[in-house]
């Protein structure tokens, strides 16, 4: 089988790197896409489902545990020369816990958009946003530093287990509304839960499409 028949979520993942600062990011290789989202909206838990893996990201119940760009590869490739995986996912620090010194959150938004604006092998970020509360001011300023970042992104609804299953055709078609007229939006919607596995396959297939391959298994 070759590299590129080898399917994206059918084999293990492991943790490669923790990026502090700019200064710690490794080489621009393959494809990455990245998880934004507030510190409570179960980013950690969606990226363990998606490769299903339950310890690949850490899960916590303190808010805003991941302060740095953790990076995560399939198995199974060197790195050398030109065994590199297919992809990368970033798992980014989560936004908006209250408990945040005014100079960490400062140090957040600058190792944020400096990622966002200067790195070439960036193909989407994905924004979580918790479908019980839609989205919030804090979410509204960080699509807009990616517009200024011109950075595509796409907006992932979580936790839908939570809420009425006939609310989520509704609470897309708002949700797609809001973000008509932002400049780097992808314009469809997902919705997912982590916990019961819905729409995992979409997004699945949704980031295979996102970075050239045709299917995601």
């Amino acid at each position: 089988m070759s590299d590129i028949e080898k399917p994206l979520f059918g084999h293990p993942w492991i943790f490669i790197r923790g990026v502090p600062s700019l200064n710690f990011l490794p080489p621009e290789g393959p494809l990455e896409v990245a998880f934004a989202g507030r510190s409570n909206v179960g980013k950690s838990s969606l990226i363990n489902a998606l490769v299903g893996q339950k310890g690949l990201a850490r899960t916590s119940n303190t808010p805003g545990r991941t302060q740095e760009l953790n990076y995560f590869v399939p198995d199974g490739y060197s790195g050398e020369g030109g065994d590199l995986p297919p992809m990368a996912i970033v798992d980014m620090p989560g936004y908006g816990y209250a408990q945040a010194p005014k100079e960490q959150v400062d140090k957040w938004t600058k190792l944020v958009f400096d990622y966002l604006r200067g790195r070439a092998t960036l193909k989407r970020v994905y924004v979580l946003i918790d479908s019980r509360h839609g989205i919030k001011k804090n979410d509204d300023d960080v699509l807009d530093l990616l517009d200024k970042a011109a950075v595509s992104y796409q907006i992932v609804l979580t936790k839908t287990d939570k809420i009425k299953a006939a609310g989520v055709p509704k609470l897309l078609a708002e949700t797609a509304e809001k973000i008509r007229k932002r400049p780097a939006a992808y314009p469809g919607v997902l919705s997912t839960s982590s916990e019961k596995g819905n729409g995992l396959d979409e997004l699945r297939q949704a980031i295979a499409e996102t970075v050239g391959i045709a299917r995601w298994k």
